[in-house]
């Protein structure tokens, strides 16, 4: 097999082997400040069960959740808040644009300078 041919077969494995995910946001209204050891669960599961990275905003009461839709459903990231003891008393309605921490638009890229 010609080095071009391998590129695109090995690409085409890869793709059949990791499906695409769509990755949503979603915020809850905290009942009471999580405590260390609610954070600790946190830490635990949070990158598990395709629930990506999380975000609390102390000021406000609110916990922020980045997770794989593709394998998630919303009732499904309750499910496991509630399991882990968090006291979450409701969804907050997304606000377009509203995030300080966007997802990148642009693939990573690393540049290197060759400076003698």
């Amino acid at each position: 097999m010609d080095p071009a041919s391998l590129i695109i077969y090995m690409r085409l494995a890869v793709a059949a082997i990791m499906p695409p995910m769509t990755l949503l946001e979603i915020t809850y209204q905290l009942q009471e400040p999580l405590t260390p050891q609610q954070l600790g669960h946190l830490g635990e599961f949070a990158n598990t069960y395709g629930l990506r990275r999380f975000r609390v905003d102390e000021a406000k009461n609110h916990l922020s959740f980045e997770y794989d839709a593709s394998r998630l459903k919303e009732t499904q990231v309750m499910h496991v808040l509630r399991a882990a003891k968090i006291p979450v008393t409701g969804k907050i309605a997304a606000v377009v644009g509203s995030t300080t921490d966007p997802l990148p638009l642009e693939p990573a890229a690393l540049t290197v300078s060759r400076e003698s």
